[in-house]
């Protein structure tokens, strides 16, 4: 029985041909039939030029586990998450590699209700299914039937809920960067909408066409070197805000009026005080990455502050557990309760333009503040064989000076004026660190260039 090591911690992600193939692919769709045992599921894939093929042989190995397959063609993974919620069907896969490089493909599984499928909740199992390839003859009177379908005006639907469009009254220019991914089709669609309710909003649209050679990129913009693009595009029609997505936009990234990228950490703070204003007292989930402006906004704002481990698992499991109306992840992934506790790409974005509208604020004016009181590093990370004894030498040099220790997820220690969270990633041979201080930038840059030297110094 040969190991599949396409599995990963929280989703299916391998390199073609040897980790990934038509083969595997099958062997994934029966196994999940046979182990969930879904009447009904539905499938999509993301733009990649394998995507289609890998998403035909899932649908064969689920049609022949005796599932009905609806197939939403070309989608980003939310759209997949939407249609599980929104058809009350028994669970959903999206074929991505989202980010990944070209020469990989991937799938997310989720279940009834969107609830992700993961390591220990029904992945590893999925797993031993499909290595031992062990299934009955298929018995064709049990096969599952196959039917293209369209959820797409329904999805925008839900998605302009969360907005008013009578608020859009004064022109506003969008950038929009769908870097050739999923985005394109969802972007058209909400931009109809801003259209018959004849808003002054102009949306500039950038590398907008679906094209599996990603002939601009991988679209990833949480590397500096994928922003580039919407950063000129804010610049050359002085736009309000620029807007990138990944490739299967699970994940937006904002740029401000002078083009300047906005960490996703400020981001979840500006959500939180938005939900807050709306359902006072409301819980706001977050990650242990960077925390200080997230507790000090939710705080002031009469909600409460509740941590969860980084993971789109582990976020969804907590907001369902304590009811959460937001949660959001300093990685540019936001999760809301009425998106069956989901992360979408698409309604951070039409929040904050939203709050611009209603303000008359400028993004950069919105975070100023927060920016200028809880300065941070941005994530750093760093490729090391020996993850562990780092973190132990990072703990032993801090842990006399710190008032606080969390463990949650690596290790978290805060001092008096400065904090710090060094893990190693769930999906990469990685180290991740992020630092961040109360006001002082010089302080950050000191501790930064400390820790760096120690984590280079301790590295095999």
């Amino acid at each position: 029985m040969a190991a599949l090591t396409c599995f990963k911690a929280y989703d299916i992600r391998g390199e073609l041909g040897t980790e990934l193939n038509d083969d595997i692919a099958y062997r994934i769709g029966r196994a999940y039939g046979e182990f969930i045992r879904p009447k009904t599921i539905v499938v999509g894939g993301d733009v990649r030029q394998t995507s289609e093929s890998l998403k035909l042989a899932l649908a064969n190995g689920l049609r022949d586990a005796g599932t009905d397959v609806l197939d939403i063609g070309m989608s980003g993974t939310e759209e997949i998450y939407f249609a599980t919620f929104h058809l009350g069907i028994d669970g959903g896969i999206e074929v991505t590699a989202s980010h990944n490089p070209m020469n990989y493909n991937g799938m997310k599984l989720v279940r009834e209700g969107a609830r992700p499928i993961s390591g220990d909740t029904g992945l590893r199992d999925v797993q031993r299914l499909a290595e031992a390839n062990d299934f009955a003859p298929v018995d064709e009177s049990k096969r599952g039937s196959y039917k293209q379908i369209s959820v797409l005006d329904a999805y925008v639907d839900h998605l302009m809920g969360y907005i008013d469009l009578k608020n859009f009254t004064k022109p506003m220019k969008l950038v929009i960067n769908s870097g050739n991914g999923a985005a394109g089709h969802v972007i058209d669609e909400i931009e109809k909408r801003f259209q018959q309710a004849n808003t002054p909003v102009t949306f500039i649209k950038v590398h907008h066409q679906a094209d599996a050679t990603f002939p601009n990129g991988i679209p990833n913009p949480l590397l500096p070197e994928c922003r580039k693009d919407t950063s000129d595009a804010v610049r050359e029609h002085q736009a309000d805000m620029g807007i990138a997505f990944d490739g299967d936009f699970d994940r937006c990234f904002l740029f401000d009026e002078n083009a300047e990228f906005i960490e996703g950490y400020y981001i979840v703070g500006l959500l939180a005080e938005a939900f807050l204003k709306k359902e006072p007292g409301a819980k706001i989930i977050h990650d242990p990455r960077l925390t200080w402006n997230t507790i000090n906004v939710v705080t002031k704002a009469g909600g409460i502050p509740v941590m969860s481990k980084t993971g789109h698992a582990f976020i969804k499991e907590r907001m369902r557990e304590e009811d959460a109306v937001y949660g959001g992840e300093m990685s540019a992934h936001h999760y809301f309760r009425d998106f069956a506790y989901c992360d979408s790409g698409m309604i951070p974005w039409l929040l904050v333009a939203e709050l611009l509208a209603v303000k008359g604020e400028t993004l950069s004016g919105l975070v100023a503040e927060r920016m200028k009181a809880f300065p941070c590093s941005g994530e750093i990370n760093y490729k090391v064989s020996n993850p562990k004894a780092i973190i132990a030498a990072l703990d032993e040099k801090y842990a006399s000076s710190s008032i606080a220790q969390d463990n949650t997820d690596g290790v978290s220690l805060d001092c008096e004026s400065w904090r710090f969270n060094v893990r190693t990633s769930n999906t990469e041979p990685l180290l991740r660190l992020n630092v961040e201080t109360r006001g002082d930038t010089e302080a950050l840059s000191k501790l930064l260039k400390e820790i760096d030297s120690l984590i280079k110094a301790s590295s095999i």
